[in-house]
């Protein structure tokens, strides 16, 4: 009987067309993200090599305006360099984050709302730098005023001030 794949499909030999081998050598290839096989045709005696790598399921982002289209994840990584501009943060550390990003919203499933990544992305930038974040969080949230930055400023100051430990008096 041939070699199964995961999904029950037989590999055929591309020499005879048999659907009967065996598997005499298997290891990763391309930095493991697949693996490589090398298969002997019981048909016709032909070696033949097999790749097999993970299908990636695309990711779908589905905007407030309901239109479904899918991720990109260069239109995270553009936000993200237009709010750290200036500030000192290097193209690694953009790429690192926004790739963070990526790796927690594929987490969501295969379509998330436009809003968990935007959520995801500020929650990234309040800890790496405070002024990133309300760049970022002006354009998100869609700031019309001068109050919207205030009441924004006044969020970010409660949840990042050092909370005063039990015991200790506070340092204000």
């Amino acid at each position: 009987m041939g070699w199964l794949t995961a999904y029950g499909e037989r590999m055929r030999c591309p020499y005879c067309a048999a659907d009967d081998d065996k598997v005499v050598d298997s290891r990763p290839a391309d930095d493991g993200g697949a693996v490589r096989r090398r298969r002997e045709c019981l048909g016709c005696g032909h070696r033949f090599t097999t790749y097999e790598r993970v299908e990636e399921v695309p990711l779908l982002v589905a905007k407030r305006s309901g239109v479904v289209e899918p991720f990109d994840a260069d239109k995270v990584r553009v936000g993200i360099e237009h709010a750290v501009v200036g500030r000192g943060i290097d193209a690694a550390t953009v790429d690192a984050l926004a790739a963070s990003v990526e790796e927690q919203v594929r987490t969501l499933g295969p379509e998330v709302p436009s809003e968990a990544i935007g959520r995801a992305v500020l929650e990234r930038l309040r800890t790496l730098d405070a002024v990133s974040y309300v760049r970022f969080a002006s354009v998100y949230k869609g700031f019309d005023d001068v109050g919207d930055f205030e009441r924004e400023l006044v969020e970010l100051q409660k949840q990042t001030e050092p909370k005063a430990r039990a015991g200790r008096p506070s340092r204000r």
